[in-house]
């Protein structure tokens, strides 16, 4: 009984000092140049609908039931979704709008789980045009925290933002 008192309360011990050492803060970003000058970029991006067409989240559940309040462009217009296991169920509102700057978005996910994070899409001039820097950050709640410590979030949604912006890209340089 000794034996396995000693290895619970390690396994709780070992739990504990990995919620308070994990990360609680995550950020991801990536960026990519648009040959298409800034305005009309921005122009663009800001339309949160205009996200279904190189959302790739989308591609992932095209038969995602969406719903929408306020007018698209502005701010306090959400969107709403709920898709399959891929997407889950939440919404994202537009919080803050810099002309031709930045768009904020504020993303609150339900299921599969419950989180909120705060994203972003950027726009400045570059050589060759404009880039766009698309990316979002939050809080990681504990034991939460400890999960994340396992899984790569910089490579699972990174490599969707890459292929977002991709997609971004192809469509404004056509």
């Amino acid at each position: 009984m000794y034996i396995l008192l000693s290895i619970l309360g390690a396994i709780v011990a070992i739990f504990i000092i990995l919620m308070i050492a994990a990360p609680k803060k995550y950020h991801l970003n990536r960026s990519i140049v648009i040959n298409r000058a800034l305005p009309d970029v921005f122009k663009y991006i800001k339309y949160v609908k205009n996200q279904d067409e190189w959302s790739p989240w989308k591609k992932k559940d095209p038969d995602m039931k969406q719903t929408f309040t306020g007018d698209d462009g502005t701010v306090g217009f959400v969107s709403h979704w709920e898709g399959n296991k891929d997407v889950g169920t939440g919404e994202q509102e537009i919080i803050s709008i810099e002309e031709n700057k930045r768009l904020e978005t504020e993303l609150r996910f339900f299921k599969p789980w419950k989180s909120q994070s705060d994203a972003y899409i950027e726009v400045d001039e570059a050589e060759g045009g404009t880039r766009v820097t698309w990316g979002f950050a939050g809080v990681n709640k504990v034991p939460f925290n400890v999960i994340m410590m396992f899984m790569n979030m910089d490579k699972a949604v990174g490599k969707d933002f890459e292929e977002g912006l991709g997609d971004l890209k192809r469509i404004l340089e056509s």
